[in-house]
């Protein structure tokens, strides 16, 4: 079975890249997302201590064509070791992380920067920008339903520490509670954990990211 927050992030996910909505697999899920370095992505659909080593090696051992990635809920260190050849994986973990939302408002944001915030094909975005025009910050959140996928949550390196993570964490966490959202899912790097964590997100479980290369002679 998939664990209940692995199919929310997954949902609020394919609608925040406009990939094909998911397939449920008997272990998870599968995703068509149609770019070249990223074509499909499995999904495992289940977390920390239930992640069995055979799941995770059947499902690798199936796939064929480069560019596909796998997401397992658990430490790349143990991961790792499960994929056979031709499997990238990235040594540095993930997180799968959620809130309550509050519906907070945003603090102002600092002066001297612009804000704009709009909203298409059910995905909520938010540009932060410095005053010559240029990008200073930016994210996006899906809500479907109950639950809302905060996404691509970025803050330019010549702008950090200025609050501007947080002013867009929150105007995305209070456009998603004005659209029904109740509980906010995100998938964390461990830059990002940091600053989610500050707004009161919590780690679910561990990820690892895995991509397939293709394997030697074509095999």
């Amino acid at each position: 079975m998939v664990n209940k927050i692995v199919r929310a992030w997954v949902d609020g996910w394919v609608v925040s890249r406009g990939a094909a909505p998911p397939v449920v697999e008997p272990w998870g899920c599968t995703v068509d997302v149609g770019q070249a370095e990223h074509v499909t992505r499995h999904v495992l659909g289940a977390t920390g201590d239930e992640v069995e080593e055979a799941t995770v090696r059947k499902v690798a051992d199936a796939v064929t064509g480069a560019g596909v990635w796998l997401k397992v809920f658990a430490e790349p260190s143990r991961v790792g070791p499960w994929l056979g050849d031709g499997w990238w994986v990235d040594p540095e973990p993930g997180f799968l992380m959620s809130t309550r939302l509050t519906g907070e408002p945003a603090a102002p944001v600092p002066d001297g920067y612009r804000v704009r915030t709009w909203s298409r094909g059910g995905v909520i975005r938010v540009l932060v920008t410095a005053a010559d025009g240029s990008w200073a910050a930016r994210g996006q959140i899906a809500p479907t339903g109950a639950t809302a996928v905060a996404d691509q949550i970025e803050t330019a390196p010549a702008h950090r520490r200025r609050g501007l993570g947080r002013f867009v964490m929150r105007t995305l966490a209070r456009a998603a509670v004005d659209r029904g959202a109740e509980t906010g899912v995100l998938g964390a790097t461990p830059e990002g954990r940091t600053l989610y964590e500050s707004l009161g997100w919590q780690v679910d479980a561990e990820l690892t990211s895995a991509k397939f290369t293709g394997r030697a002679g074509g095999a």
